[in-house]
């Protein structure tokens, strides 16, 4: 893979000059330009956090407009996800996005690679090695109150405290595959949570925050579906009657239908893909019901 990388900071296409640099803070004014242009929810603050806690570049054309932009976030020393890959259109129609892939790519030489891709940006990763591996459902639309949720046997459901960072990480990286403790530490700070305790110990938890047009609940990390619901319904009453996403990787079953009556009705279909070199997922005892999002995964 690492000789398919280009090494060259400016690209020169059909109409103009493409000038690369490293994202910065004070491109989130255009950065949300960018993504409201190609009809993504991203407000500023969401590019603020994603920011923060990954890095990219900015495809640039000769007056400083930003027409391109690619970011990674690393987890652990040894995986990282690829997202915020967005282009013009004319852009995308000259090669620039695949010319911002190569230049992420080869600042995660060594690392396994996941991206999760909408259609438009599938024929690229494919191109680039990568391989699609399952689906992510997003779901989302106006909450309805579920009313009241049975919960588990030998279980309670309570709200998260900052204190359980380390029991929830723990989880994670089980049901995810890779170290987001650096990653969770920065959500906590800005989500509620839920956590399942049985046993005296967390077994799952959910955690909430603002997003795009409403709210979003992820990660969800439970042992079944029985227990996702209980960790997600608490979000959803607190929230009923405004706008709320979950993207899970569950096609159908428990989880998916007590979305679907509780008003986020499936809205699109993405793929989740790896190069071939990531290792499989390990069997746990605990899965990830729902994503963080479509750039973390």
């Amino acid at each position: 893979m690492e000789s398919q990388v280009s090494k060259e900071t400016s690209k020169r296409l059909q109409t103009y000059e493409l000038t690369l640099r490293n994202l910065q803070e004070n491109d989130i004014g255009k950065l949300h330009q960018l993504s409201v242009g190609v009809g993504w929810p991203h407000r500023p603050d969401d590019w603020r956090m994603l920011l923060k806690i990954g890095k990219g570049f900015a495809g640039c054309d000769k007056i400083g407009r930003i027409v391109g932009s690619a970011m990674w976030f690393p987890m652990g020393n040894d995986f990282a996800t690829i997202g915020m890959v967005i282009t013009t259109p004319q852009l995308q129609a000259q090669g620039g996005g695949g010319w911002l892939m190569d230049h992420v790519m080869q600042q995660c030489h060594g690392r396994r690679l996941q991206i999760i891709a909408p259609r438009v940006a599938y024929r690229l990763a494919h191109a680039l090695g990568f391989k699609a591996v399952s689906v992510v459902h997003q779901h989302q639309g106006t909450a309805i109150d579920p009313d009241e949720v049975s919960l588990p046997a030998d279980s309670r459901v309570r709200p998260l405290k900052a204190t359980d960072l380390p029991d929830i990480a723990h989880l994670d990286q089980a049901a995810f595959g890779a170290d987001r403790a650096a990653i969770l530490e920065e959500l906590v700070g800005r989500s509620a949570g839920t956590v399942l305790e049985r046993e005296g110990r967390i077994a799952g938890f959910a955690l909430c925050r603002r997003f795009g047009r409403g709210h979003i609940v992820g990660p969800v990390v439970a042992k079944s579906s029985a227990d996702a619901i209980a960790l997600v319904a608490p979000h959803v009453q607190k929230h009923a009657g405004r706008f709320l996403r979950v993207d899970t990787t569950r096609p159908e079953g428990d989880f998916t239908e007590f979305l679907e009556r509780c008003g986020m009705q499936e809205y699109e279909q993405v793929s989740v893909m790896t190069l071939p070199t990531t290792k499989e997922p390990v069997d746990t005892e605990v899965h990830t019901f729902a994503l963080v999002n479509q750039s973390l995964g």
